[in-house]
């Protein structure tokens, strides 16, 4: 029987970067909203500054700001360890001007230590986006297909943050998410989950749902994804939406490709709206949108750095959610043909960014606005944090929850394990533990998955 997850030492104010990076790994602490990239892997001595990103990128969630709130101080701590760990002269926290109570409850804190600093952000929509983040809160330009180390910076979102200090001062691993369900629900709220129950039970602590043809949408409205009641919670899993079936969102969202790029071929004027509001266009990246919905409806090859440049896209959003007139798919039709390049191998060819665009300023896309445009204005409702009500009895761990190779099983069918006991342990090479949400009976293990009732 594998052991709970531990931090094995009690100074966990001294501890290095080694050390530190050992918790994480053996702990499962991933990303908690993003891609889940192993955390551990992180921390870089390269890293003169790290970040730790309160933006709330996408509309309607609200996790990260109540969470620094309530944990003002236990997080702020964590976060000047990490900037210790690695050496960083600088730790900003990215957060924008309009949560005042969060700011308020961190300026208890933070002049305790001397290298953290507040970034304020505007309300505007990518605010969150790693790229953008580091360039409003640092003024430094992340190469076009570059990762953030290569600039100097570490970024972590704050519930990241918050399970670090869990693990390394408690010895908790990773077993919960904190998930906002918001729409079409009685009572939205946000609640710590155990991970592997599933979507439908999640959406049960909201109360009744109030529509009769309720869609999961599960993420942000901006770049998340329709799924099933039946898919189970994981670390990455930051909101769900419940919207009804004929909402504009889900209805994008059903589109086919082959119908978009019709109608991009019928009806794309080349107004240029969705490069001149794209964020990674806006800083310089080679992406530009509208030559690519230009090329693709005409089959025009000649200029292959077209195509290749949608390996620049971050897939925000903007261009067919906010800037498009028409109601064109930039941003889906772009990710078909990035899907289509990798699948062949090909990899993000060399660029350098062009000037940040001065008109940048007058460029940002306001929430309000994008909420407002997207019909989802009425669902913008407080989501209190809360702990869950009901009772889970069964749970489907996946071994990849997170970015590199999936993590190991250690257990096998029939074994009992507590809450919190490692269950698949981390392969070789990038990845992180998988522990037990509830304690009870392994009743199923397979390389993709691990069953537990209680």
């Amino acid at each position: 029987m594998s052991e709970v997850g531990s931090t094995g030492k009690t100074g966990w104010e001294n501890m290095s970067m080694e050390e530190v990076s050992a918790i994480l790994r053996r702990n499962g602490i991933v990303g908690a909203g993003g891609a889940g990239f192993p955390t551990y892997a992180k921390l870089d001595k390269r890293a003169d500054t790290i970040i730790m990103n309160c933006a709330e990128c996408e509309p309607l969630l609200k996790l990260h700001r109540q969470l620094l709130e309530q944990n003002a101080k236990e997080i702020v701590k964590t976060f000047h360890l990490l900037a210790g760990c690695v050496g960083a002269k600088e730790a900003v926290i990215g957060i924008k001007k309009a949560y005042k109570k969060t700011i308020n409850a961190l300026l208890a804190y933070i002049g305790e230590y001397p290298e953290i600093r507040l970034g304020l952000l505007d309300e505007v929509y990518p605010a969150g986006d790693e790229v953008v983040l580091i360039y409003e809160t640092t003024g430094k330009v992340v190469p076009p297909g570059g990762l953030p180390i290569e600039s100097g910076v570490a970024v972590f979102n704050v519930e990241t943050v918050y399970n670090a200090y869990r693990a390394m001062a408690l010895g908790r691993p990773v077993e919960d998410k904190l998930v906002s369900i918001v729409g079409e629900v009685e009572h939205p709220l946000t609640v710590r989950l155990p991970l592997g129950c599933t979507i439908e039970e999640a959406v049960r602590e909201a109360g009744e749902i109030t529509v009769k043809n309720p869609v999961f949408f599960i993420g942000g409205p901006m770049m998340g994804f329709e799924g099933s009641g039946a898919l189970p919670v994981t670390k990455t899993t930051n909101a769900i939406l419940v919207l009804p079936e004929e909402h504009l969102l889900i209805q994008r969202k059903r589109r086919k490709s082959s119908i978009d790029l019709k109608r991009a071929a019928a009806a794309c004027c080349q107004c240029t709206m969705c490069t001149d509001l794209c964020p990674r266009h806006l800083l310089g990246h080679p992406i530009e949108p509208h030559k690519f919905m230009r090329a693709a409806t005409c089959k025009d090859i000649q200029d292959t750095d077209i195509f290749l440049n949608t390996m620049f896209c971050s897939s925000c959003g903007l261009c067919e959610n906010y800037s498009c007139m028409q109601g064109l798919s930039p941003r889906s039709l772009i990710a078909d043909y990035k899907a289509g390049l990798r699948a062949h191998g090909i990899k993000p060819p060399k660029a350098e960014a062009a000037p940040v665009a001065e008109e940048r300023q007058y460029r940002k896309a306001p929430m309000e606005r994008l909420m407002a445009r997207l019909d989802l204005t009425r669902y913008d409702k407080p989501a209190p944090i809360t702990e869950l009500s009901g009772e889970i009895r069964k749970v489907k761990l996946m071994c990849s929850q997170h970015i590199g190779a999936p993590a190991v099983p250690a257990v096998k069918e029939g074994d009992k394990v507590e809450k919190g006991q490692m269950v698949a342990e981390p392969a070789k090479g990038l990845s992180v533990a998988v522990h037990a949400s509830i304690e009870g009976k392994v009743t199923e293990v397979t390389e993709k998955y691990i069953i537990i009732q209680k």
